[in-house]
């Protein structure tokens, strides 16, 4: 079956590329989860439009990132918690703990996408990354300070 993507789908290609693909795919994922269309003839003549469409959307998408980007930057996350004589946390600072801070700000960010390239265990300053969107990546620097 010949789809029209609506979305990049990891291994099979990029938004606007028409695939083909195994009838069952098509029906049971793609189709529903709205990331194709079939590729009628219709829809073949209205690929341009469905691609300027899909470009607005997307580029209205990056936007918001890009403002959200600013927003955190600006931020300091200021964590106490409690650690030994040589500065080694009871504990370590976790994504969870970085997502809750964002909340209280009105960030609202899922964990996941918090990206802590090791552990949090000591005091002192560190800088970590958040996937924003596939261009756009925010850092947040975090302050661990003795309790």
């Amino acid at each position: 079956m010949k789809v029209i993507l609506l979305d990049d789908v990891g291994t099979l290609g990029h938004r606007g590329e028409v695939r083909e693909v195994s009838d069952g795919y098509a029906r049971n994922f793609l189709i529903p989860q709205k990331r194709a269309l079939t590729a009628t003839p219709g829809n073949l003549k209205n690929l341009a439009h469905i691609k300027s469409q899909q470009e607005a959307k997307a580029s209205r998408i990056k936007a918001e990132a890009e403002s959200l980007r600013a927003r955190i930057e600006a931020l300091v996350c200021e964590e106490r918690r409690q650690a030994s004589e040589d500065g080694k946390l009871f504990g370590s600072v976790t994504t969870q703990d970085l997502a809750d801070f964002l909340a209280r700000q009105n960030i609202q960010i899922e964990k996941r996408r918090i990206l802590v390239e090791e552990p949090i265990k000591g005091l002192g300053e560190f800088v970590v990354s958040i996937r924003l969107h596939p261009e756009v990546t925010a850092r947040l620097k975090v302050v661990v300070v003795r309790e």
